[in-house]
């Protein structure tokens, strides 16, 4: 789809959704206690992918979309190690998503166009994943997902969770393997959920938001008698470590599971088409008021093994599987305001004030506007009937104005910063509106200092946003560099509400630990225009130390070799030279560069690559591959730390070439590249390991 927003906005936007999705994985996975519904989830999840993928250069190091779960929360439950790891699903959210799911799984696959793909289709359901390792068919240890590399020991809980046998029927024949991890979701059914929250009413005891949290809840307890008092259940949906699989297809090995006495789905289907699958997705969602259990959707995975085992995993999920979502829900309400947020950058964020409304389980307040022309678009005015939904581009979203006709005055968005008084425009070509004031503005300045000092910048732990502002409130920080003299103010600090020697001293320790910070998390800490995570990362490649790219900057607004030297850097172009330049400028800005630079020692951009005969070049495969796909060689590339390319040029290492290879060969050839076949390719692959 087109995504109609700039590139400095965009990075602010992938920074804003990496923070909120970390902290809705943090209370969901860690700490049962979510705040928003799947569905909304499921849109900031969403969003974040086709921003990353309209600017692939601005893919952030905390990335949602390679994250899975989240740390497990500091709990009295042991913490285990899975032996692989579990993994999540990526979504579709529409019939022609899942089409092109079972598109792209033909073409990694190098499959003949209308060659039979068959699928499993099954019910998704909204529970808490758990793992359950059996050895010689006995029960040996149940783990939660946590952050799908270690989550929390709760082997003594699951004991009271009558789906799950402690030992599988049939232990000690052929066919059940010495070691096989069973994974499903363990869930409260509707009925046993309504019993649960009418009992703790009547006992004055917590009440439940969901099901899903209530088996949450329940399930991760310290003592095990808790979660035997709470009617729990378990179906499984797959496998994990396995020291075998005695079956050939996903669908063989799910009734061989339910075959071992642990229960599966009873909606569990194979399919042969993408028509198929979408017709039982219509089906189950017939069924879905109906189920005994909470369902969000139906989960597609390719039936045949061995290919699932070639299409393999991309960062946090398979390529062989997908969930196919449910539409999320709407809900008419009263726009009761509209304030305006200044940003980093000081771009104009209209939000508006709800009156309070229930969708899909979850009170929503509040919902972003976007920009002077959408809330024109849409005719919006305070006192408005709107529609609201919790899914699509943006969320929580307006879809319509009930009450666009009626005659009133229209919203008049304004034209001067409410936080500095400075007068408000948008550029040429843009439809932001961004307060002129820079650095006088104090809502820029606060917002910059708590842009450097986050996760994917320097990540100073214990400099959250209420210190921040309390400290520039009372005027000890004013720029980044102001940050590293608080040792100062030591004194100061100690004795202020919420303060004593220890957390004073933690506090001035973190900010210590960060005075040799990473260059390229410095430099997009800093906050110019159009230099996101990546392209900081690209620019310290190439300059490797901070002064070197500062003196490269000031030369570029002059042009010549300087700025060709900065076009040259792959993912940088005129847009980011430009922002370079119009930073170095501005003396208050070398001013704060330099005071920076004077408190801090960035060590030289150093960049680490995987132990591989290609770890670090960049790859071409051109003609067609007989053993594989173009996508699977590039996933290949990727895996062993290389670049895979499009097109051939001066910076390529090496070409992969197979029949029929054309113009790219011969350019490989004119340019003394070096060129190999695909079996050469593979010895490589295998000699990584």
């Amino acid at each position: 789809m087109m995504i109609e927003i700039t590139e400095a906005d965009a990075a602010n936007e992938l920074m804003r959704l990496a923070r909120q999705i970390a902290k809705h994985n943090r209370l969901y996975h860690a700490e049962d206690a979510p705040e928003i519904s799947d569905a909304e989830y499921d849109a900031l999840v969403r969003r974040n992918a086709e921003l990353e993928a309209a600017f692939p250069h601005l893919i952030r190091p905390d990335s949602p979309s390679a994250q899975v779960g989240h740390e497990v929360a500091s709990s009295p439950l042991r913490k285990v190690a899975h032996e692989v790891r579990m993994m999540s699903l990526d979504n579709a959210f529409t019939d022609d998503e899942v089409e092109d799911f079972v598109a792209r799984v033909r073409r990694f696959l190098a499959l003949p166009e209308g060659a039979e793909v068959v699928m499993t289709a099954e019910d998704k359901i909204d529970g808490l994943s758990c793992s359950l390792r059996y050895e010689n068919g006995r029960l040996v240890r149940a783990a939660t997902r946590g952050d799908g590399q270690v989550g929390e020991d709760v082997t003594a809980n699951v004991a009271h969770i009558a789906d799950i046998p402690q030992e599988l029927k049939g232990a000690g024949l052929f066919d059940i393997p010495a070691v096989f991890e069973i994974r499903g979701e363990v869930y409260m059914s509707k009925a046993d959920f309504l019993a649960l929250n009418t009992r703790q009413a009547e006992t004055g005891d917590k009440i439940f938001a969901n099901p899903r949290n209530a088996a949450a809840g329940s399930l991760r307890q310290k003592d095990a008698s808790v979660t035997a008092a709470r009617p729990l259940r378990f179906l499984a949906h797959g496998w994990g470590a396995a020291s075998e699989v005695p079956a050939a297809t996903q669908f063989e090995m799910m009734r061989k599971i339910a075959d071992w006495g642990v229960p599966v789905s009873p909606l569990l289907v194979r399919c042969s088409s993408a028509a198929e699958m979408v017709a039982h997705y219509r089906s189950i969602g017939a069924q879905r008021a109906d189920l005994p259990y909470d369902i969000d959707g139906v989960v597609y995975k390719v039936d045949r093994l061995d290919w699932q085992e070639r299409l393999g995993f991309v960062a946090k999920a398979p390529r062989w599987g997908i969930a196919h979502k449910f539409p999320a829900e709407q809900a008419e309400t009263t726009l009761e305001a509209i304030d305006i947020q200044v940003g980093r950058t000081g771009k104009l964020t209209p939000v508006g004030r709800l009156k309070p409304v229930l969708v899909g389980g979850v009170t929503v307040t509040n919902v972003t506007l976007h920009n002077r022309d959408e809330i024109g678009r849409l005719g919006l005015r305070v006192g408005d009937r709107i529609v609201l939904q919790r899914a699509g581009d943006v969320i929580p979203q307006v879809v319509e104005n009930l009450t666009r006709d009626e005659p009133r005055d229209p919203y008049r968005f304004p034209d001067h910063c409410p936080e500095c008084q400075s007068e408000a425009v948008a550029e040429e070509g843009e439809v932001d509106v961004r307060c002129t004031g820079g650095l006088i503005c104090p809502a820029q300045r606060v917002e910059r200092l708590k842009h450097f000092v986050s996760r994917a910048a320097l990540d100073i732990e214990g400099l959250g946003e209420k210190t921040i502002i309390e400290f520039f409130q009372l005027g000890w920080l004013e720029s980044p560099a102001d940050i590293f003299r608080l040792r100062k103010r030591r004194s100061d600090i100690v004795g202020r509400e919420g303060w004593k020697d220890k957390s004073v001293d933690n506090l001035l320790a973190a900010i210590e630990a960060k005075r040799e910070p990473d260059a390229a998390r410095l430099l997009f800490g800093l906050g110019i225009r159009h230099v996101g995570a990546v392209t900081a990362r690209d620019l310290m490649k190439r300059f490797v130390t901070l002064p070197a790219l500062g003196d490269a900057a000031i030369a570029a607004r002059e042009g010549g070799d300087a700025t060709a030297e900065l076009l040259s850097i792959e993912g940088v172009g005129p847009v980011v030279v430009e922002a370079l330049g119009d930073f170095f400028h501005e003396p208050h800005n070398i001013a704060v560069w330099e005071d920076l630079l004077s408190e801090v020692s960035p060590p030289p951009y150093v960049v680490e690559t995987k132990d591989s005969a290609v770890a670090g070049k960049t790859i071409v495969f051109t003609g067609k591959l007989e053993t594989m796909s173009r996508d699977e060689a590039k996933a290949q590339a990727e895996a062993l730390g290389a670049r895979a390319a499009g097109s051939v040029s001066a910076k390529t290492d090496l070409v992969v070439a197979g029949p029929g290879a054309g113009s790219k060969l011969k350019q490989a050839a004119a340019l003394g590249i070096e060129v190999i076949d695909e079996a050469a390719w593979a010895e490589i692959v295998k000699a990584a390991g």
